[in-house]
């Protein structure tokens, strides 16, 4: 077992340096990074894709599925998409996003308030936390 010596933090004021086995430092490295990404939140968005003419079963419809991914923590990215001369309905969509919100408000928090963004006015809402 050959033993090297290892630089373990360079920034220290003097670097602090060890003796050790260099390819079990790096494993073991690699081991702590790997814990540390599986750790962490995984931020899940799903998208709900409405017209300006939205009609109302439809509306529901879609309305299910956005409580059912907030229930599951994820958030949801509800867009408003406007093709052709369907752009001068801007505000028919906003009303529709803000519908949906006020829906929704039991279930979750609106992040981003709807906004024309191109062709499509988003709006992103996340789900609500847990006790």
């Amino acid at each position: 077992m050959s033993l090297d010596l290892v630089e373990i933090s360079p920034k220290t004021e003097p670097p602090v340096c060890k003796i050790i086995d260099y390819k079990k430092f790096i494993y073991d490295q690699k081991k702590k990074q790997k814990a540390i990404k599986s750790k962490a939140v995984k931020v899940v968005v799903k998208e709900l894709r409405f017209g300006p003419n939205t009609g109302e079963h439809d509306f529901d419809f879609k309305l299910k599925h956005a409580i059912k991914f907030l229930q599951d923590g994820a958030k949801v990215k509800a867009f408003v998409f406007f093709r052709g001369r369907t752009i001068i309905f801007k505000d028919k969509g906003e009303i529709l996003l803000l519908r949906l919100a006020q829906a929704l408000e039991e279930y979750g928090v609106v992040e981003n308030m709807p906004k024309l963004d191109g062709k499509k006015m988003i709006m992103i809402i996340a789900p609500k936390k847990k006790n």
